[in-house]
This record gives structure tokens, C-alpha cells and sequence, in this order.
């Protein structure tokens, strides 16, 4: 149940229709939120000060944001517009909790919660008039997808003299004021330096047997690392809480501002209380000793589901799927042979996807110890190995419409081996489908990934490991339950005429390759790319020329065959450049390329912008290009909201785009976000989902902005 709400909330997108709620009454309704204006009284006096609330009620498994949302995400913002002389005070905003998906937290609300501010009424209102509020309410509601909504809401409040009765307003107030951070009963000082902020907490009235966690909510984005653990030891009075700095960290002198959250059981379960925390730290070089955490770590879990949920849609992915579809078959053909048999090919096919992971993690690790910024897919941005899987999808795509097929003694490559019984054909068609899945990026992997490629080598692999297994599922299913095959269609001549149409779509997977390579390589290497084909391709035609002729023959052909293939790599290797300039290609009128220069420069001057992560090689990015960003309607937006358009170009290794993945807690592409127009900080951003429609990208950036008075 939980994986198809999560899939209808990733495609599903028909959502996003009803993400603006025009009221003129004290409440309104989206699909996701109910929100109503609220206040302390229920009627007011010239010159009194009340309180007044924005409500939200938010549907299970769906949450808003805090001022700082943390690593992703936009507060809610309220604007008021009040009768003239009456004056609004800034946001109260109740102690937020941790929303965790994978690496990624963010700072918000679930279920409801009610956000306050001051008003002040004019002395001048008349007794026996109406003093109306009007507010207009801005916020963003995620779960798998983000959808930026609004509304306006009404709240008319009659003005009567001071001797009468106010009235009590509504209760929600009252339990919003209970749900406000207090100002810190406690001495805190701060201690830091560039690897960890230490908090010394003196002359607490607290309980360890009762303390279950305490956790710091900085007021500022970047200050502290949001996905980061804090430790936190409780010794007699004091309390000592620990947390690495973030990607703006404090500077001398600099006061740091938040809330500390700390959770206790109670009587009636678990209470977390608030405390105002605004302390100046004291720099140091050394000195602070590391504590252990004060609650079990539960990242590496997450990692994992999402590493296993995203394996099992990679299945589905256009890269994936033929290669499935061709061990389908082969399950098909051989459905009435042993049962055990069957079994052992479904292990062998799981074996080879998880070695294949296995080796692909080692790389990884390997190369992350000489200091390189890496991510997922990052063996396609070798012009060379993207040569070589060329080659391959090439070669499956020949031995799929029977140009050659190979003997049992060499066991083969790709489909050759997916058709036979033997366990090699498994093993390698595991191999074949990892290989094939890594320019595909599906839901939930984002953060599976970008979480492993921080942690040791342990987790990193693990990571891995689960992606492997979820990749291997469907069919491991198929092998190991016999009750499941029987809902797969009978033998028959449509087998062979099936296989050999998946022919087609390996060489479609040759043809974009040699495009990618053409953006990595230049032209030329087109070139080089195409006579290797014509090679391999004579080598299958004498291979299987010879191979059931003389011995002399079949020596003869096997040395033809063998010395083909060694001109069509060794000209790969030598022919093409791999420090050759890419293919030029003009730039649309709607986007210019990505730096991080011009994205600061943008940013300060307070202009909109929207990144576009991507890469040639990537499968899922070139779909939301064409059915999303390159949309008339779309472009129209950009132009009319005068949102610059960045785009990145991962093709090839770029360190600059590696570093800003990291800092989304991505490992590859695509990555899509916006900023709003205001020179806030850089915590003012909406990520989207990886999977784009016109609708998602236009009502991401069309939600007005009010950045600049973000508190």
C-alpha cells in the first residue's frame, strides 16, 4: 500500500489542478490543505492588540514548512491587508519537527498547525463599524511531489466600545500560544569551529531517564548541516548538544538564532517543548571533544528502502525494460523445464545484477579515495565506455534478429545468453541490465544515492546492494514462484517474432549513444563510432558464416571474427579523441548555460531562476526536456515571469555540477529547481519532482513570491 500511494503521488499529476483556492469567507480548501482565519477575540476595541491565526489542516502524509525549511522547500508567508493605521507584526511560528526522506530534512508541519501575528488596531475605529482582515496565504505542501498553493481568506470582526465584552475568539489561538517556542529558562553557551558546534546547556531541571531527544532547529539556512546527526549527553545539570556547521557557518562574532526542541515522556506519551535559543558562539581551534548520539541513527534504514523502491521502477525505465522483456521471454520458453532449474537461473540472473552493483560501488569507493567528485552515471561521461555499451547494444540488437547466435561453449554476451537455460545467460543478463540502467535515474534513487556517496564504504555498498536487489525483484519473483507463472502467456511462434522486434529498441540505445558521443567527442568520433559497427557486424556475419562448417572453416572464421572485433575497439580507442571540444550545438532562446558565478550574480540581484540539471546520456532528462521544459507554454511562462533559465550540462565530468548535486543530497541528474525572485538566501528554493509535466513546472513558478519578507 505504501509503495502505490507513493507512486500515485510521483504520477499522478492531476493534483496540481486544484492547487489555488480562491475564497472570500474565514476558510478555504485545497485538495491537501484546509485553511481558516482565526482569532483571539471575537470582536475588537479601538487600540486593542490581538492575535490572529492562520490554521492549516493538512492531510496525512502531506506537510508545510517552517521559516527555515531546511534543506529544501518555502515557507509560508502571510500577507495581511488591514484597514488603514492597523499594523501586523511578523510570524509566530510554533516549534516545526523533522521531516526526513532519505538525506534530505526539512523543517515543517504535518497534520495542522496554526501560525500567529500580532495586530494592532487604530485607535480611530469607530464603535459599532466592522474591522475587516483580509489575508492572502502562500504555501507549499509536499509529500513525493511539491505543489505551491495559495488562498485568500476574510475575517470581518466588529468594532465595539472598551466597556463591552471582547468575547473569548477561538480556541485554536490558545493552543497555538501552547505550542510556541519559550524563551530558554537555561545558560547556554556556544562553542565551535569549522567541524562541529558544541552547545554547553548549564543548570537543567530535566530528567535523562525521561529525555527521549533533543534537537536544534537553526532560525537560518545553512548555519547547521540539517541532515547531519546531533549528539546530545545529558550529565547531572548539563546538557551538552553537538552538530556540524552547514554550508554558511557561522562567522566571528555572529549570533546564532533558533530553537532547541527537546522531547521528554510524560504522563500521557511523549511532549516536546520549544526553547528561544539566540546565543553568540566563542571560536575555537581545538578543544571540543566528540560525543556519542543520543538516539539511533535511522538514515541507513531509509537509504535502503528508497535504494530498494527506486530499483524496482528502474525496471520500468525505457533503458531497462527490453532487457527484462528479453529474460521474460526466455522464462516463457523455458517454463516446463525443472522447476529447480528455473530457480537457480532467477538466483543466477540476481547474482549477476548484484556483483555487477558490487563492482560498480568498489569504483566508486576507489575513485572517491583519490579525491574526485563522482555520481551516479558517471562512467558515461567516458566518451569511451560510452563506445563500448555502443557497441554491445549493437551487438545484442544483431544476435536479436538472428544475424549470429552463440554456441554453448563461449556462453556469450547480452540477449544471446538471456535466451539459452544455462545459468551463465542469467548471470550476464544481470550484468547486461546494470549496465544498461545507469544512465536512468528513477524516483526515490536521488536520495538514496546522494546519502550513500557521503557515507564509509559499508553503507555506500549496502546502498547499492538494495538498489541491485529492487532491479532483481520482478524477475526473481517470476523464478521463484511457480503461482506467477501462470499468468504468463503460452509458447509459440510470437516468441521469436517478439524477439526479434526487441532488436529494435537496442539499436535505437546504439543510435542515441552515438549521440551522446558525438557531445563528448565531437563529429568525428560519429564517424568512428559508425565504421566500428560495420565491423562488428561483418564479424557476426563470418562468425556465423563459418561456425557449422569444416574445422578448418570454423578456425578460419573464429580468427576473422576475433581480429574484426580487436580493429573495431582498438579504433575506438584510438580514433577518438576524448579531449576533442564537443559537438556545438546553438542554445535555445529560453536558457543559457549553468555557473555558479552567474547563478550568485543572478541570485543578488534578486532575479527568478530556474536550474536544470541534465546530461545527454540521460534517459529521463531528455524526456522532461521534450515533454516538458521545450513546451510553448512553458517557455511562454518563463519569458512572461522573466525567470532566467540555467541549464547544466553533465555530459561530461563537470566538478562545478557535481558539487551542486551534492548539495541537494543528489548523486546524478536530473535536478530541477527555482528560486523566486528576492535576493534571499538560497534556502528560498522549491525542488521539484524528477518527473516533470508543463503543469508541475508552470505552477512551481507562477505561485508568487514575498521572499523578501521572509522573516
Amino acid at each position: 500500500m505504501f509503495l502505490l500511494q507513493t507512486l500515485t503521488s510521483v504520477f499522478a499529476l492531476t493534483a496540481l489542478f486544484g492547487s489555488v483556492a480562491q475564497a472570500s469567507s474565514f476558510e478555504a480548501a485545497t485538495e491537501q490543505v484546509k485553511a481558516q482565519l482565526v482569532a483571539s477575540v471575537d470582536a475588537v476595541h479601538p487600540g486593542d492588540e490581538i492575535l490572529v491565526g492562520v490554521h492549516q489542516q493538512i492531510i496525512p502524509h502531506w506537510h508545510t514548512y517552517w521559516r527555515n525549511p531546511g534543506d529544501s522547500g518555502l515557507a509560508t508567508t502571510i500577507d495581511y491587508q488591514l484597514p488603514d493605521g492597523a499594523t501586523a507584526g511578523e510570524i509566530q511560528w510554533p516549534t516545526p519537527s523533522r521531516i526526513t526522506l532519505g538525506p534530505i530534512v526539512n523543517y515543517g508541519y504535518e497534520n495542522e498547525v496554526t501560525l500567529l501575528n500580532k495586530i494592532k488596531v487604530p485607535r480611530e475605529s469607530a464603535a459599532g463599524g466592522v474591522f475587516t482582515i483580509n489575508a492572502k496565504v502562500k504555501w507549499l505542501v509536499c509529500e513525493e511531489l511539491c505543489i505551491p498553493q495559495k488562498v485568500e481568506l476574510t475575517l470581518d470582526l466588529p468594532v465595539v466600545l472598551a466597556g463591552v465584552d471582547a468575547g473569548q475568539g477561538s480556541p485554536l489561538i490558545e493552543q497555538a500560544r501552547a505550542s510556541l517556542p519559550a524563551v530558554s529558562p537555561w545558560p547556554i553557551s556556544l562553542a565551535y569551529n569549522k567541524e562541529l558546534l558544541s552547545f554547553q546547556i548549564a543548570d537543567v531541571k530535566l530528567q535523562s531517564a525521561t529525555i527521549k531527544n533533543v534537537w536544534f532547529y537553526p532560525a537560518e539556512w545553512g548555519k547547521v548541516n540539517h541532515g547531519a546527526e546531533q549528539s546530545w549527553q545529558l550529565s547531572g545539570d548539563k546538557l551538552e548538544l553537538q552538530l556540524k556547521p552547514g554550508e554558511a557557518p557561522l562567522t566571528k562574532d555572529e549570533t546564532l538564532t533558533g530553537v532547541l526542541a527537546v522531547t521528554e515522556e510524560g504522563t500521557n506519551g511523549l511532549v516536546t517543548r520549544g526553547y528561544i535559543v539566540k546565543v553568540s558562539g566563542v571560536e575555537v581551534a581545538t578543544g571540543i571533544s566528540v560525543i556519542k548520539a543520543g538516539e539511533p541513527n535511522v538514515v541507513l534504514t531509509t537509504a535502503l528502502l528508497l535504494a530498494f523502491l527506486g530499483g524496482i521502477i528502474l525496471n520500468l525505465m525505457p533503458c531497462v525494460f527490453p532487457v527484462l522483456s528479453i529474460k521474460a521471454l526466455s522464462l516463457i520458453k523455458h517454463a516446463q523445464h525443472d522447476p529447480r532449474q528455473t530457480r537457480l537461473q532467477g538466483l543466477a540472473y540476481t547474482l549477476g545484477i548484484l556483483v555487477s552493483f558490487g563492482l560498480l560501488g568498489g569504483v566508486l569507493i576507489a575513485v572517491k579515495a583519490t579525491g574526485a567528485e563522482i555520481g551516479w552515471g558517471f562512467q558515461f561521461q567516458s566518451p569511451l565506455f560510452v563506445l563500448a555499451v555502443a557497441y554491445l547494444m549493437f551487438a545484442v540488437g544483431l544476435s536479436l534478429s538472428g544475424v549470429f547466435s552463440i554456441g554453448g561453449s563461449i556462453a556469450g554476451v547480452g540477449s544471446s545468453l538471456a535466451e539459452r537455460p544455462g545459468y551463465s545467460g542469467s548471470f550476464f543478463t544481470g550484468v547486461l541490465a546494470t549496465i544498461v540502467a545507469t544512465p536512468c535515474t528513477a524516483p526515490f534513487m536521488g536520495a538514496a544515492l546522494g546519502f550513500a556517496l557521503t557515507q564509509p564504504p559499508a553503507s555506500l555498498l549496502a546502498v547499492f546492494f538494495f538498489l541491485g536487489l529492487g532491479l532483481a525483484l520482478p524477475y526473481l519473483l517470476l523464478s521463484q514462484w511457480p503461482y506467477l507463472q501462470r499468468f504468463l502467456p503460452k509458447p509459440g511462434i510470437w516468441m521469436d517474432k517478439l524477439k526479434q522486434g526487441l532488436a529494435f529498441p537496442m539499436y535505437g540505445a546504439a543510435v542515441w549513444l552515438v549521440w551522446v558521443l558525438a557531445q563528448q567527442a565531437g563529429v568525428n568520433a560519429v564517424a568512428v563510432a559508425l565504421g566500428g559497427m560495420v565491423v562488428i557486424a561483418f564479424a557476426a556475419w563470418v562468425y556465423e558464416f563459418t561456425k557449422y562448417g569444416s574445422n578448418v572453416a570454423q578456425r578460419s572464421g573464429a580468427v576473422v571474427t576475433v581480429l574484426a572485433l580487436g580493429v573495431a575497439l582498438a579504433g575506438g580507442y584510438i580514433g577518438v579523441d576524448t579531449h576533442a571540444a564537443p559537438l556545438k550545438t546553438e542554445l535555445a532562446e529560453n536558457y543559457e548555460p549553468y555557473s555558479a558565478e552567474r547563478l550568485f550574480e543572478l541570485r543578488s540581484q534578486g532575479k527568478p531562476v530556474f536550474l536544470n540539471m541534465t546530461a545527454a546520456w540521460c534517459i529521463s532528462c531528455l524526456v522532461n526536456e521534450k515533454v516538458a521544459l521545450s513546451q510553448p507554454s512553458v517557455i511562454e511562462t518563463f519569458k512572461r515571469g522573466g525567470i532566467n533559465y540555467l541549464k547544466g550540462d553533465w555530459t561530461n565530468r563537470d566538478p562545478e555540477i557535481t558539487k551542486l548535486l551534492a548539495e541537494f543530497g543528489r548523486s546524478g541528474v536530473p535536478l530541477y529547481v527555482f528560486y523566486p525572485a528576492g535576493a534571499g538566501n538560497s534556502s528560498n528554493r522549491v525542488v521539484l519532482p524528477q518527473l516533470l509535466t508543463p503543469e508541475i513546472v508552470t505552477q512551481a513558478v507562477t505561485t508568487p513570491t514575498v521572499a523578501a519578507s521572509l522573516p
